[in-house]
């Protein structure tokens, strides 16, 4: 990977001055899909994939299975916003969760979202012409999508990572009844003859501390159903595992209410948060 980058930076650099046009952007992709990022040029990288009487540029098949759509501009093309539309409904149309779109110097990889209306999420997103090869946090960019990354999932859980540590899922997770014990818990050990409810805590966190945008809006709302979601599994979980064993069964009707369900589920202990 080291010595596909060095021997392929001054390629694009090259290519950018002379402001090459997208079938020659095409093929230099390809290059380096192959040199850089490990595919088979020949039985893992297609061209003018067809789906529904439209094509891409490029996509990616492993063990005979479409993994990843490319889309590629000339590489004098700034990448605009329509661009990842058309990818993304030739994606959409496969099936296929990942695309990428590039002018060859410029890489972003895009998670598409199957909801109504199909939509896409940026991932990921580096400059070739500006790697360090002796940065490991620019080579783990060029892992995530190269084929060892491919096998070992590594964009996703890249994705899953991020989605945790987004600012509207810790918003999420610190506005449940288990986390919010622990703060109360905290507060009456500081405060012994001080009597702290939830709710008060609840309210504070609202109006003072955390930031509107983060609990409010369709991204907040978006991250609350995918706690409900975490939540939920985490209790079917518990349940089949009770029947098994014989123990005291835990209900499965997962609340709509992530915050509720989580007090359902698992009590916090006064170190630490029962957040899945």
């Amino acid at each position: 990977m080291v010595a596909g980058v060095k021997r392929f930076q001054p390629v694009v650099a090259a290519a950018k001055t002379r402001d090459v046009n997208e079938s020659d952007t095409v093929i230099i992709v390809t290059d380096m899909l192959a040199e850089v990022f490990g595919y088979d040029k020949y039985s893992e990288i297609t061209s003018e994939h067809s789906i529904r009487g439209t094509y891409c540029d490029l996509a990616i098949k492993l063990d005979g299975v479409l993994r990843l759509l490319i889309e590629v501009k000339a590489i004098g093309l700034e990448l605009k916003e329509q661009f990842i539309k058309q990818a993304i409904d030739y994606a959409a149309n496969q099936g296929t969760d990942w695309v990428v779109l590039t002018n060859g110097e410029t890489w972003r990889a895009y998670k598409v979202t199957f909801e109504k209306p199909i939509g896409s999420e940026l991932v990921m997103e580096f400059n070739i012409s500006q790697i360090n090869t002796r940065e490991e946090s620019d080579l783990e960019s060029l892992f995530r999508i190269s084929k060892e990354g491919w096998q070992k999932s590594a964009l996703g859980d890249f994705h899953e990572q991020r989605q945790a540590l987004s600012r509207f899922f810790l918003g999420a997770v610190v506005l449940t009844d288990p986390v919010l014990d622990v703060v109360r818990r905290e507060l009456r050990r500081m405060s012994p003859d001080v009597r702290i409810e939830i709710e008060q805590i609840r309210e504070v966190l609202l109006t003072d501390v955390l930031k509107r945008e983060v609990v409010e809006g369709e991204k907040a709302e978006e991250a609350k159903k995918k706690l409900a979601k975490a939540v939920g599994r985490v209790l079917r979980a518990r349940s089949a595992k009770s029947k098994e064993d014989g123990s005291v069964e835990v209900p499965t009707d997962a609340a709509p209410d992530a915050e509720a369900t989580f007090v359902e589920a698992a009590p916090a202990s006064p170190t630490t948060p029962a957040v899945a």
